[in-house]
């Protein structure tokens, strides 16, 4: 069977591609199982500093596959949470992969292709993508998404769109801060490729500190996260790309792992 999430390298940046056009990349098991895999691979593949997730065809994933939709009515209750589990798992795979994750949206993005977007760090949409959390129009709960959308765009805008199931345009999902960057759609490469560029020059370690350190502001207890963010720039400093980067911008040369990215 042909794979339905591709890998391809090139340089320091890996894009992974869902390759279901015929469907629009919709979700099923194995679709999932393999963008799961690809993430969990990257995720200790030192060769990647940048992650790009894209779609093939006209849309970016017109979410969830109704035959598989239609097959999962027929599961008992023990073998849907285990289904959910593994699309759970794949957000989560996604949302701390320990590279920055780039979203290269195009055409539609409703329920679980909405969830990748908002699982992605940064998401560079063209003008003509369109979104939705369409659950409830199935009688379904956007429920694995949800940590992630929440966490991205805040319980006060996401649970009017749960509820109503609406599609929105791109601007509004700018808006909301759902996407971070709206270009033409001829021009959708050239935005994604100037922001792994800007991601390259940045170092690898501190950006995986990134990550956590938003995770864990967002959700550590107050009494707690000085004491945490205290001992975090801590160990920045004295670690090896802490010393690098500040001897470069003192020498005013590149530091090192731009160097090595090029």
């Amino acid at each position: 069977m042909a794979h339905l999430a591709r890998i391809s390298h090139k340089g320091p940046v890996a894009t992974v591609t869902m390759a279901r056009p015929d469907v629009h990349n919709a979700f099923n098991e194995h679709l999932i199982g393999e963008l799961r895999e690809a993430f969990r691979s990257l995720a200790d593949d030192q060769s990647a500093r940048v992650v790009v997730l894209a779609g093939e065809g006209k849309s970016f994933s017109a979410g969830a596959d109704l035959d598989w939709m239609q097959r999962a009515a027929g599961f008992s209750e023990e073998e849907n949470r285990r289904d959910a589990a593994a699309a759970a798992a794949l957000w989560r795979a996604i949302s701390e992969c320990p590279k920055p994750v780039v979203a290269r949206v195009h055409g539609n993005a409703f329920g679980g292709g909405a969830g990748l977007v908002a699982a992605s760090d940064i998401a560079i949409a063209a003008e003509s993508a369109m979104f939705g959390f369409t659950e409830v129009r199935l009688g379904l709960v956007p429920a694995t998404v949800a940590p992630h959308v929440i966490e991205k765009i805040g319980p006060g805008l996401a649970l009017p769109l749960f509820l109503t199931g609406e599609r929105f345009d791109v601007q509004r999902a700018w808006m909301m801060g759902l996407v971070h960057q709206v270009v033409p759609r001829v021009d959708l490469d050239v935005a994604v490729g100037s922001v792994v560029d800007q991601l390259l020059s940045g170092g690898p370690q501190a950006q995986q500190w990134c990550k956590e350190l938003v995770r864990r502001v967002a959700a550590e207890d107050r009494s707690k996260i000085d004491e945490y963010t205290a001992a975090l720039i801590a160990s920045a400093r004295a670690g090896g790309e802490g010393r690098e980067g500040v001897d470069a911008f003192l020498d005013k040369r590149k530091p090192d792992w731009i160097a090595k990215a090029e």
